[in-house]
């Protein structure tokens, strides 16, 4: 049995957002050489099992998000030293500032995703944003096997460094929780985190000023940004502002039954929520950036600003885009993803 450790998610089972939502699937779908140990942070979990589909769960007494995911990021890695995976598998780059004293005490193989280009979300002040650039580099400079989950993101790695990268993304499947039907009601769809860089606001605008009907799910609360818009936007008759929905199930009913799928996600590589659905062979109306390009190899509809995507409303246009659906087939399978990293591992 070869030991790989992950590092950097809250935990399993999964509870938070992608990256547990990756690690559980990969867990799911391991082969069976591989012996998964995960760190999980106990803040977040009231009942504690030492393990997880086979996969050991490892806990620490500190929060894997906010600044405390650095310290909480470090104390898994020091935590290696006495536990000797051969891979540890680090998912984000805020704890890799630890990794240079790392390498001094370690001879496991070092795989980091860098996640987005993090450093770039507005949500961050200027000494956050210069801190993860930071981390950002010291990651890739002390790594062995660099992974990017879009094209975009290697090629940005390659373009502020020099190096190359492995590009894996993620798989959407699990988001078919019962077989589409052709129940198709008259909305457009989203579900995001309410922050600027998905272009909220934008799609808002387009909509407010339509007379399709818009529904969209996210943390309205969580940030002034998200109260503000919920302040301004809520009046319209057309469109409905909804809390977060954490159900695969019922997040099925809204995928299956809309019309259309906005996405207007502007960094961070290839996004979660895109790629699941992908599988449901939905049009999709995403922002024009090379990151949502590449993952839907250019056959999305694409905006810019609030009134392209007003017009685009107004079109006559398929519900249905099996071109996507395709793709994802293809490319965004957990099957798929988890082959990716076992052979990055380089135990095959």
């Amino acid at each position: 049995m070869s030991k790989i450790s992950i590092v950097g998610t809250v935990g399993l089972p999964a509870c938070y957002g992608g990256w547990e939502t990756l690690v559980e699937n990969m867990v799911n779908s391991k082969s069976e050489h591989i012996n998964y140990s995960v760190y999980c942070s106990s803040k977040n979990y009231k009942v504690k099992p030492k393990t997880f589909n086979g996969a050991k769960l490892i806990y620490l007494p500190l929060s894997a998000n906010g600044i405390s995911s650095i310290f909480y990021d470090i104390f898994s890695l020091i935590h290696t030293w006495f536990t000797r995976p051969k891979v540890v598998l680090i998912l984000g780059v805020s704890g890799c500032i630890f990794l240079p004293v790392f390498k001094l005490f370690s001879n496991a193989k070092i795989v980091v995703n860098v996640d987005g280009i993090e450093w770039k979300r507005d949500k961050w002040s200027g000494f956050a944003k210069s801190f993860l650039k930071f981390s950002e580099a010291i990651a890739i400079k002390f790594s062995d096997v660099v992974v990017a989950d879009n094209d975009g993101i290697k090629d940005y790695i390659f373009e502020s460094y020099g190096v190359g990268s492995e590009v894996i993304a993620y798989g959407g499947e699990h988001a078919l929780t019962s077989k589409p039907s052709n129940d198709i009601d008259n909305f457009f769809f989203t579900v995001c985190r309410i922050e600027p860089e998905n272009n909220v606001e934008m799609i808002l605008e387009a909509f407010s000023e339509s007379d399709s009907k818009y529904k969209i799910v996210g943390n309205w609360n969580s940030s002034q940004y998200g109260i503000n818009l919920k302040t301004k936007f809520s009046a319209f008759p057309n469109i409905e502002m909804l809390e977060p929905i954490y159900d695969l199930n019922v997040l099925f009913e809204y995928r299956d039954k809309c019309v259309g799928y906005i996405h207007g996600h502007s960094v961070g590589g290839t996004n979660p929520s895109l790629v699941e659905i992908m599988h449901f062979g939905k049009q999709v109306y995403a922002f024009d950036c090379c990151f949502n390009r590449y993952t839907t190899e250019d056959k999305a509809i694409y905006f810019i600003n609030s009134k392209q995507l007003l017009t685009l409303l107004k079109e006559e246009f398929r519900s249905d885009n099996l071109e996507l659906k395709a793709i994802a087939l293809k490319r965004y399978t957990w099957n798929v993803v988890n082959k990716q990293y076992e052979t990055l591992y380089g135990l095959k």
